[in-house]
């Protein structure tokens, strides 16, 4: 990439940095959960409108969903991802206020070398990462036809190039039984959350048993209304995570098969709903890796082995992926001691600190992007590598 170019990169994007962290902590200041983030995407919707940027809404059938193409060149298209989605109770504990802001921030930089770029960057809002799956339900709307690179960051405690990742499976069940009086009259009912406790604890009994890259962890939603009432009804929410789509395949059953022991031990009857995405492993393009490594590098972070995380989540990005060629290193914002889901975490990504991963990450983002659209040569490494991951070379 020409010097001048970078450095117009990242001279638009330090002279937008006071909008670009205003963005990140109202985000931050009003967490949304999975597919409520009505405010976040006005928010960012309105904030490219105020560089002369139009933004579809409502697209790729999510209503807190959008796109905005901030380049238009012929050539190859380059999709930068924001997530804006919270958790319940502890806000952004998973720091997607800056992830947001990273692909907000790169989008607007790149916009400054437009007249120097051949081929499309998009910016494209992906609600809903941390329950339901929108990128996923977002892909088979049409969301990446046609898109040859997918990038995006996400905080953690530690610089890596890639998010260790493995898929996970949601699955709800309720338990109907029947009421009684628990005391006067117990052999009248049916202890539907005994149903749910039984197969809790054969899915315990389990966990011995299976890989060590695979998980199975979960809540009860529902237990009863009071001691005194036999319950009629229990609910509870669990994950199913496995290394891969084959393992996980071959897990689901097994963990289908505790459910049901759990309505036959205890004379329930038991709806299973298993969720219609499941979440995929994470296939990282290396080219676009490194090339994303050199440039944090570049910014003064030192990138460390996957391992160092100390553990692997899940993430729909994994599912965009496996259609096309993408990317999603982690940029720490906080000490390598505080997790992700945590209450201290949310703190960490409303801080200088966060800032900082915020603005990196944009910086980052946006000279991959631009290398990539620039460099012929990286567009057929980045081809030829997903091919090979994919099997089709």
């Amino acid at each position: 990439m020409d010097a001048g170019i970078r450095q117009r990169i990242l001279d638009r994007i330090d002279a937008l940095s006071d909008d670009l962290l205003s963005v990140s902590h109202a985000i931050h200041a009003r967490p949304e959960l999975a597919f409520q983030e009505r405010f976040a995407c006005e928010l960012l919707c309105d904030t490219v409108a105020r560089f002369g940027v139009e933004a579809r809404r409502g697209v790729y059938s999510l209503e807190t969903a959008f796109e905005a193409d901030v380049t238009s060149g012929a050539g190859p298209t380059v999709a930068v991802l924001a997530e804006y989605d919270a958790l319940p109770g502890i806000g952004h504990a998973c720091g997607h206020n800056l992830i947001a802001t990273a692909a907000l921030g790169a989008a607007l930089g790149l916009q400054a070398v437009a007249d120097t770029l051949p081929g499309r960057v998009r910016l494209l809002g992906t609600p809903a990462e941390e329950k339901g799956g929108g990128k996923e339900l977002m892909a088979r709307a049409g969301a990446f036809d046609g898109i040859d690179a997918a990038l995006m960051i996400h905080p953690a405690g530690v610089n890596l190039t890639a998010m260790p990742c493995i898929c996970v499976a949601e699955v709800s069940v309720v338990y109907h039984g029947r009421s009684a009086h628990a005391s006067a009259m117990p052999h009248k009912g049916i202890n539907a959350l005994d149903g749910l406790l039984l197969a809790y604890q054969a899915i315990s009994n389990l966990r011995q048993h299976i890989r060590n890259r695979e998980r199975i962890h979960g809540i009860v939603t529902e237990g009863g209304q009071a001691p005194n009432i036999v319950p009629d009804r229990a609910a509870g929410e669990f994950y199913v995570r496995a290394a891969n789509e084959k393992d996980l395949a071959a897990l689901k059953p097994r963990v289908q098969a505790c459910f049901e022991a759990g309505a036959k031990g205890s004379g329930c009857e038991v709806e299973v709903r298993w969720a219609d995405v499941d979440y995929l492993d994470l296939n990282t393009n290396a080219p676009l890796a490194a090339t994303f490594q050199r440039h944090g590098e570049s910014l003064g972070r030192e990138f460390l082995p996957a391992e160092a995380l100390g553990g692997a989540g899940s993430t729909d990005m994994g599912n965009v992926s496996y259609r096309t060629p993408s990317i999603h290193p982690m940029l720490a914002c906080a000490p390598p001691n505080v997790v992700i889901h945590n209450p201290e975490f949310a703190r960490w990504a409303g801080s200088e600190t966060g800032d900082l991963a915020a603005l990196d990450g944009a910086r980052a983002l946006a000279l991959t992007a631009a290398d990539y659209l620039l460099d012929p040569a990286l567009q057929a490494e980045t081809r030829r590598a997903f091919e090979i991951s994919r099997g089709l070379a």
